[in-house]
């Protein structure tokens, strides 16, 4: 034992500590021990910044005085989700948030984030970034329709529109028990119809409803008028198919297609436009 563990040890004793000789000296050990150090695992290397420019149309009613304008953000994808939308809320989040824009759902249901973006009527949720980044990327709201603030069009007209056709099931005659039946082919008449979200990428691809709006109902309108006809427990059909019969509501349709190949659900509003039409000359 060494000279400081005896001291300590008679010291003990004396106080009516009750330590032993050997506990002492198994504490001096212990606290002269060092302990190894553990190796740590190497940090994974972080990723290289890969920066890309987002130009985003910027117009604010509360300043009059300035034009529209593109707005420039550059961002690191490799901080950022891989979808438009999420490129957009992080501008908002860490960047500016004076930047404006409509999204909800983030799954490509509710259709509020329609917008223009590389040219192309899409949902911004559904819309994958394109990683090279020497490209930049241009976001603008819906074409031709008037703005609330930056990405954010007014839509009053286009669902006044939809309202119109009375997008509801109208039927005087209601089965005396249970519910409307339909056979599974009638039922597959609906399919390609009723998936549509209202986002209004078809309508504000249109040329003719750019320079009809304000009397052409626009594909989307038309496709749900189609799908309330085509539906076999509506007693209506010639109803809806009258409230048609003018020059503008549906003949103002060209045949463009320009709202099937923008359609972000993969509907094709073309088409119904022409059963309708097929329907209205043969009946």
């Amino acid at each position: 034992m060494s000279l400081v563990g005896g001291v300590v040890a008679r010291q003990c004793a004396r106080s009516g500590f009750g330590f032993t000789t050997r506990t002492i000296a198994s504490s001096a050990r212990l606290s002269l021990a060092q302990p190894v150090p553990k190796e740590q695992p190497a940090e994974p290397s972080a990723k290289a910044p890969l920066v890309k420019e987002f130009k985003i149309y910027r117009w604010d009613p509360e300043q009059p005085e300035q034009k529209p304008r593109l707005q420039s953000y550059k961002v690191d994808l490799n901080q950022c989700g891989p979808m438009i939308l999420d490129a957009l809320i992080k501008i908002k989040n860490e960047m500016d948030p004076t930047l404006t824009f409509r999204r909800s759902c983030r799954e490509g249901i509710c259709g509020s984030c329609a917008m223009n973006i590389d040219g192309q009527n899409t949902l911004a949720c559904l819309c994958r970034i394109d990683r090279e980044a020497s490209k930049d990327s241009k976001i603008y709201p819906l074409p031709h329709m008037y703005i609330v603030k930056d990405l954010v069009p007014d839509l009053t007209l286009f669902f006044k529109q939809h309202k119109s056709i009375e997008p509801y099931l109208k039927n005087d005659n209601p089965p005396e028990k249970g519910e409307y039946l339909q056979s599974q082919e009638e039922r597959k008449k609906l399919d390609g119809l009723y998936e549509c979200i209202l986002c209004a990428c078809c309508s504000t691809s249109c040329p003719s409803y750019w320079w009809n709006q304000d009397v052409y109902l626009g594909p989307a309108a038309l496709l749900h008028a189609y799908r309330w006809i085509a539906d076999s427990r509506d007693s209506y059909g010639a109803d809806r198919k009258e409230k048609l019969q003018n020059t503008f509501s549906l003949y103002r349709c060209h045949t463009i297609l320009n709202c099937s190949r923008t359609c972000p659900k993969g509907l094709e509003p073309g088409t119904a436009i022409a059963r309708i039409k097929l329907e209205m000359a043969t009946n």
